[in-house]
């Protein structure tokens, strides 16, 4: 039931009241025993399902989805309809728990990050090399080709982008931004035990019903940046970010600012190989300057860690709705660069 109280209600009325149901259903619950240990359950179904109702809108739990129908009807009433809909495609629905994983490429998220690497260039003042594991699709990657207003104000402008990010921030001070040139981003590197094709019509599909099926911003963002970005400017390579960390850090030039990051990644990770991430990052951290920006590790919260002159830094940046669509900033990210120099 922690899926419909903590990130359900308030969101999601459908998929609120579906959680409810199913977790007292024992056919239902038995789908999901075909899903990879360590993959998030509801998400995974629902996505499954919704798949399938966006290719089967004739049937009778389209009426009740959003991303179907313009009149949706009662969420309250949805659950006969539900499973029937999952008996009829139990082999469909058993295919994609089993083969599909939970990989949202969450374009929004990067309202968040853009202030960060705003900030470590603006400081460092070199090119940035980003090295992102669990990508997805890597569209987080292309953080300094989108549009991005925060509490009404506009930055970024000289980006005529189609993709604008709409963000609401918390914080003490005024979010201090570069508001007239780009980020200036060398190396991308993303890198993801299942890369997501975007030229794959199959993969922007299941993309577009990870997205839950209310909101219809976050779909028209995820469209908008998959025909927008050129992925001729990133490297796509598929492996164990963890256990491959070292390798892919060599292709980031020393004449860049080396940023690793992830976001809602780590949830997916059990706690021995969390451990030996933070342990990877550190060794790499006392050969060359490091920033690591990630959540889900220790706790929720959003952490920057900067490794300067082989000395970690460490700092909790902000709380942040799993959306991105708001934050809150808990500390400044001044208080990483008063112990060295990046000359």
């Amino acid at each position: 039931m922690r899926i419909a109280d903590n990130e359900c209600v308030g969101s999601s009325r459908l998929y609120e009241v579906l959680t409810r149901e199913v977790t007292k259903h024992e056919w239902l619950l038995s789908l999901c025993e075909d899903i990879p240990k360590g993959q998030p359950a509801p998400n995974l179904l629902f996505a499954a399902v919704h798949e399938l109702v966006l290719q089967h809108s004739a049937d009778e739990l389209a009426t009740y989805y959003p991303s179907v129908t313009k009149s949706p009807k009662q969420a309250e009433d949805v659950f006969p309809s539900f499973l029937a809909f999952c008996h009829t495609y139990e082999s469909e629905i058993r295919h994609r728990l089993r083969t599909r994983r939970v990989q949202t490429n969450e374009v929004q998220r990067c309202a968040y990050l853009y202030p960060i690497f705003s900030k470590i260039q603006q400081q460092t003042k070199r090119p940035l090399g980003l090295l992102e594991i669990g990508t997805s699709a890597g569209l987080q990657l292309f953080v300094d080709q989108y549009a991005y207003e925060y509490n009404g104000v506009r930055f970024n402008r000289i980006n005529a982008s189609s993709v604008n990010i709409l963000a609401t921030v918390e914080s003490n001070e005024p979010l201090h931004l570069e508001a007239t040139t780009s980020l200036d981003i060398g190396t991308r590197i993303d890198v993801d035990l299942n890369i997501v094709d975007l030229t794959d019509e199959a993969e922007r599909s299941w993309l577009n019903a990870l997205i839950w099926t209310e909101h219809e911003s976050r779909r028209q963002l995820l469209q908008a940046a998959m025909n927008e970005v050129d992925f001729n400017t990133v490297t796509l390579i598929e492996g164990d970010g963890v256990t491959m960390l070292q390798e892919l850090v060599s292709r980031v030039p020393e004449t860049e600012t080396l940023c690793i990051f992830h976001t809602h990644v780590a949830n997916q990770m059990s706690r021995p190989i969390k451990e030996e991430l933070l342990r990877q990052v550190e060794r790499i951290g006392q050969s060359r300057d490091v920033f690591h920006i990630y959540n889900n590790v220790q706790d929720r919260y959003l952490h920057v860690d900067l490794y300067l002159d082989g000395q970690l830094t460490a700092l909790t940046y902000a709380e942040t709705e799993g959306h991105g669509r708001q934050f809150q900033i808990m500390t400044s990210l001044d208080s990483l660069f008063h112990q060295g120099s990046f000359e």
